[in-house]
């Protein structure tokens, strides 16, 4: 059984800076793909970033050139650096990896951006 475990989330001023981390253990074969969504109270979770087991990244338009997505492959780790935050970045950060035996998601952090 794949467990994700995310960490790193918490209460930041609007333009501070955030590292979330997401673990997965229960399996020594790496991930295809690696991603970060989020959930907004009364929204629907969004895709944030993604990288593929070929370091190709994916970054939806609002984060693009604040946040930085990374992993290591062979420790099946993914992060997720955040800058400059806003107050719309508040929500629930969920890690999602998707294997060759199924698609998994951790229990969220979250982060909070207000003054």
């Amino acid at each position: 059984q794949v467990h994700l475990v995310e960490s790193g989330g918490g209460l930041v001023q609007p333009g501070g800076s955030l590292r979330l981390a997401c673990s997965a253990s229960g399996t020594s074969i790496g991930a295809k793909t690696m991603a970060w969504y989020r959930q907004a109270p009364g929204k629907q979770r969004e895709l944030v970033a993604s990288v593929t087991n070929y370091d190709t990244t994916l970054y939806a338009d609002l984060v693009k050139g604040r946040f930085t997505v990374s992993r290591l492959y062979l420790k099946n780790t993914l992060y997720l650096q955040m800058h400059n935050l806003e107050p719309e970045d508040t929500g629930a950060y969920y890690c999602n990896a998707q294997f060759s035996i199924g698609d998994y998601w951790g229990r969220g952090t979250q982060v909070t951006v207000s003054s």
